[in-house]
C-alpha cells in the first residue's frame, strides 16, 4: 500500500528562516555525498556503486515493482520498507521545496493570466505555450506595479516570451540571447506578427497604437553591469539595430560582443543609480545567467524587478569561488560560501531531475531509461577494459541511448510488405524490447553491442579483435537489476539539490543592504515545466 506524506512546512521570508532551511539540507546530504552526489552512474558497474548502500535498501528495492521505484523520487513509500529508507525519503521530500503550480491570483489579486491567441502561440510546444503565458502575465503584472515598462528578456531564446510582452501586452522589450541564429528567428517571426498587426488595424480604420518591434541582441552576458549598461544602451536609442549595437560596445571595451571575451567590468556606485528603469526576465536563463540577472538587481538601482526561473544547474560555475572569487554560479549567497559548501558537476547535473516526471513514467518506459543506464554503465567498463587511456579523459557518448531507439523503431517500420496493424505491432515488441519487459538476454545483449560499437563510433575507436562484448555482458549480468533502485534513491535527491540552489539564490537577494522584495514561487505546472520555481524580485527603495 503506498503512503504519501505531507510537506514539511519550511519558512523562508526571511534571510535567517531561509539559512535554516538550507543548513538542514546540508546536514542531511552530507552522508550521501560519497554513496549518490560525487559518483557518476556511469560508473555503477565500474566502482560497484551498490555495495555503498545500504543493504537493506538494495534488497528490500530489488525485489520492488517498477511503478514502485518510479515513484520513489515523489515520496511515495511502501508499508514495508525498512525504516531507515521511509526516513530516507520523506526527509528528502520534506526538505524540498514543494512544486505543486501555485494559484498566481492568491499571491497577486490584480494579475490576469491571458490566454495567447492563436498567432502568438503558432509554433510553440503545449509546454513553451503554457510556460509563456503564464510568464508574460507575470511579467506585465510586475513591470506595472513598479512602475518600469521596459522589460528585457534575458537568455530569450526564440523570442516568444519577447513577442509576447511586445505585441499582446505593448511592452518595449530587448531580446538578449547568445546564439545568432535564435536573434534571425524572432526577427523574422516579429515581423510576420506585426504585419499582421497592421493589416489588422488598416481594416478597422486604425493608424496607431502598433507597439514597437521587440529589439534582438546577440551577446554573451559576462557580468551584471554589462546586462545594465547594454539595455539601457538600447532603450535609449530606438534606431539601433544589432550591427551599431556591436560596434558601440566593441569600441568601448565593453564586454558585450557576439563571442565571449574579455573582463567583466563592475558596475560603480555612480551608474547604479542612473538609468532607465527595467523589470528583467528570464525563462529557464541557462546556468550563471540567471545569477547575473540576481547580481545586476542587487547592484544597478535602474532594475526595479527581476522574475527568473533557473534552468541548466549543470552549465552553472563554482571554479570562481574555490579560487577565491566572487562571481560564480553557486554559491552565491554569502551565507552558503561562509559554510565552504561545493557540489560539483554530478550533483548539478541530478539537480536537474524531475520527481514528478518520474511518477508519470509508464512502466515500460520506467524499464527502458534503467536498461539505457545499465547499456552505459556496461560500456564505461569496455572502456576501462579495453580502452584505458580513452577511459581516462571521462569521454562522454553523447545520447547513444536515444539514438539506438530510433534506430529500432526505424527499422521495424521499413518493411513495405507490412500492414498497418502489423506496424503497429512491431513498434510494441520494439518498445517491449527495448524496455526490457518481455525480452530475452539475447534480445538485450544484441541492442547492448549495438549501443557499444555506436559508442566507440563516436569516440573514433575502432573495435578490437579480441574485445569480447558477450564474456563482459555476461559477467554484468548479476548486477544490471540493481541499476534501477539505485537510480530511484539518487533522484529522490535531485530536487532537494535544486532546492538548495534555488534557496542559496533566495538568500542572496535577502542579504543585500537595499530593501527588496523577495518571493520563490512554483508558477508552472511542474509535469509540464519541471523548472518551474521563478524567483520574484521588487525594488522597494533607492540604493544607499
Amino acid at each position: 500500500m503506498e503512503e504519501e506524506y505531507e510537506q514539511r512546512k519550511y519558512s523562508c521570508e526571511t534571510a535567517i528562516e531561509t539559512l535554516e532551511w538550507i543548513k538542514d539540507i546540508i546536514n542531511f546530504l552530507k552522508p550521501y555525498t560519497q554513496i549518490f552526489l560525487q559518483p557518476n552512474v556511469v560508473d555503477f558497474l565500474k566502482d560497484r556503486l551498490w555495495e555503498a548502500v545500504d543493504d537493506d535498501w538494495i534488497r528490500c528495492l530489488h525485489s520492488e515493482p517498477i511503478q514502485h521505484l518510479l515513484h520513489l523520487p515523489s515520496g511515495l513509500l511502501q508499508d514495508h520498507w525498512p525504516s531507515s529508507l521511509k526516513h530516507f525519503v520523506l526527509t528528502s521530500k520534506s526538505l524540498a521545496y514543494p512544486r505543486h503550480q501555485l494559484n498566481l491570483q492568491t499571491v497577486f489579486p490584480g494579475i490576469s493570466i491571458i490566454p495567447l491567441n492563436s498567432l502568438l502561440s503558432q509554433g510553440m510546444s503545449p509546454k513553451k505555450k503554457h510556460e509563456v503565458e503564464i510568464l508574460s502575465s507575470l511579467v506585465n503584472y510586475t513591470s506595472r506595479n513598479v512602475g518600469a515598462h521596459r522589460v528585457v528578456d534575458v537568455g530569450a531564446g526564440l523570442g516568444y516570451l519577447t513577442q509576447v510582452l511586445a505585441f499582446q501586452y505593448q511592452l518595449p522589450v530587448v531580446a538578449i540571447d547568445a546564439s545568432c541564429h535564435h536573434g534571425t528567428i524572432t526577427n523574422t517571426r516579429a515581423e510576420r506578427i506585426k504585419k499582421h498587426y497592421l493589416a489588422k488595424l488598416h481594416k478597422s480604420g486604425f493608424e496607431k497604437g502598433i507597439p514597437n518591434m521587440p529589439k534582438t541582441i546577440t551577446s554573451h552576458i559576462l557580468s551584471s553591469s554589462t546586462l545594465r549598461e547594454l539595455s539601457n544602451y538600447c532603450f535609449q536609442h530606438d534606431d539601433l539595430d544589432e550591427k551599431h549595437l556591436k560596434e558601440k560596445c566593441f569600441n568601448d571595451s565593453c564586454d558585450v560582443r557576439p563571442e565571449a571575451g574579455g573582463q567583466p567590468s563592475p558596475c560603480s556606485a555612480a551608474d547604479a543609480n542612473t538609468g532607465i528603469p527595467l523589470v528583467l526576465a528570464g525563462l529557464h536563463a541557462c546556468g550563471d545567467l540567471s545569477v547575473t540577472m540576481l547580481r545586476s538587481m542587487a547592484e544597478c538601482e535602474a532594475v526595479k524587478a527581476v522574475v527568473s526561473i533557473g534552468c541548466c544547474y549543470n552549465l552553472l560555475s563554482e571554479d570562481g569561488f574555490e579560487n577565491g572569487g566572487s562571481d560564480t554560479g553557486f554559491p552565491v549567497s554569502k551565507g552558503v560560501q561562509s559554510m565552504g559548501v561545493s557540489l560539483g558537476k554530478n550533483s548539478r547535473d541530478l539537480a536537474c531531475q524531475s520527481a514528478e516526471r518520474w511518477r508519470d513514467l509508464e512502466k515500460d518506459a520506467g524499464v527502458q531509461n534503467f536498461d539505457l543506464h545499465a547499456f552505459r554503465a556496461a560500456f564505461q567498463l569496455v572502456l576501462q577494459r579495453y580502452y584505458p587511456e580513452a577511459l581516462m579523459k571521462n569521454p562522454s557518448i553523447g545520447r547513444q541511448g536515444k539514438a539506438l531507439r530510433r534506430q529500432q523503431k526505424n527499422s521495424s517500420m521499413c518493411s513495405s510488405e507490412l500492414t498497418k496493424s502489423e506496424v503497429s505491432e512491431k513498434m510494441l515488441e520494439t518498445d517491449s524490447s527495448l524496455a526490457g519487459s518481455q525480452c530475452n538476454s539475447a534480445d538485450k545483449y544484441s541492442l547492448f553491442e549495438k549501443f557499444s560499437l555506436s559508442g566507440l563510433c563516436y569516440l573514433g575507436l575502432e573495435p578490437l579483435e579480441d574485445m569480447d562484448l558477450r564474456g563482459l555482458w555476461t559477467e554484468c549480468q548479476p548486477f544490471l537489476e540493481l541499476i534501477g533502485p539505485y537510480w530511484s534513491l539518487r533522484a529522490a535527491l535531485g530536487p532537494l539539490l535544486e532546492t538548495l540552489i534555488q534557496l542559496d539564490r533566495l538568500l542572496f537577494l535577502q542579504e543585500q543592504d537595499t530593501a527588496l522584495e523577495v518571493l520563490m514561487l512554483p508558477i508552472f505546472d511542474p509535469v509540464l515545466s519541471p523548472r518551474n520555481l521563478a524567483i520574484i524580485a521588487r525594488r522597494t527603495h533607492p540604493i544607499t
